[in-house]
């Protein structure tokens, strides 16, 4: 949680928004993977969402889809995914790490177990798409227990009982959502309501963050420009991995260029 902090108020001083990529571990393959890691750190991004391959991801569309079943392909499992994690977490000791994933693959590994592997690690926060806060009593124990930040989903139809709620228990930051449905890139983002945003500062100092169809420059300068703190985009840099699976030069040099685009478009006075 720590470094979630010293990384905002970094941020703040630099007059720069939060830019966060998201993939999933161990896609294409484990090698791979690490150097994709690799690459969008050293090109600027500022923190980390990864995801651990799911069978069923339902939030996901189908560019993040076709990434969990590259991974499954490869055989990488949870044992992979955290032998991942602390590869990266050994070479990048400063550098927040969120997890985003699925009920059932923490249930798989026990959840008492998941969280005190996730604490070994240093991992910062973890999001879980398919438990909504109000079910969330006995994740909330166990982050707190072993200091881990639980990341809660605003959507942007959230009426005041679920935007007081989310602000009295959220650390780390918020997940702000474009719009309902699905991710991707193909559907046209919804800016984020601006009176939720409101709403949420005058509620709590936690940091607001927009995932779900950001892609662009325009949507991420907008974005900051409403009071959004920061954003996660995972679509647009995985359809590189898809698009040029068979050259993986290609992919880290295509994902440098962009990340160091989507990044500078953070910057307040840009």
């Amino acid at each position: 949680m720590n470094r979630y902090y010293k990384l905002f108020q970094q941020l703040k001083k630099r007059e720069e928004g939060c830019f966060i990529p998201f993939v999933i571990l161990g896609d294409p393959n484990i090698e791979l993977s690490y150097k994709i890691i690799n690459t969008m750190i050293y090109s600027g991004a500022d923190a980390l969402e990864l995801g651990f391959p799911f069978s069923d991801p339902m939030a996901d569309g189908k560019i993040i889809q076709s990434a969990n079943i590259r991974a499954l392909k490869n055989n990488i499992n949870y044992i992979k995914c955290f032998e991942l994690l602390q590869k990266i977490r050994k070479k990048f000791p400063n550098i927040p790490i969120g997890l985003l994933l699925y009920a059932n693959i923490i249930f798989n590994i026990g959840v008492k177990n998941f969280y005190k592997k996730c604490h070994e690690l240093n991992i910062d926060s973890i999001l879980i798409v398919d438990v909504p806060i109000e079910e969330s009593v006995s994740f909330l124990y166990l982050s707190k227990k072993y200091q881990i930040a639980q990341i809660f989903i605003c959507p942007p139809n959230a009426d005041d009982a679920l935007i007081t709620k989310i602000s009295l228990y959220a650390e780390g930051y918020i997940y702000i959502l474009s719009r309902t449905g699905v991710t991707g890139i193909t559907q046209k983002t919804i800016k984020p309501c601006e009176t939720i945003i409101k709403k949420f500062n005058n509620l709590t100092k936690t940091p607001l963050i927009q995932g779900f169809g950001i892609y662009d420059i325009k949507q991420i300068k907008e974005s900051i420009k409403l009071g959004i703190n920061g954003v996660i985009c995972g679509s647009i840099i995985i359809q590189i991995i898809e698009k040029n699976i068979h050259n993986s030069k290609i992919i880290l040099l295509k994902i440098q260029k962009l990340i160091k685009i989507l990044k500078k478009s953070t910057k307040i006075l840009c």
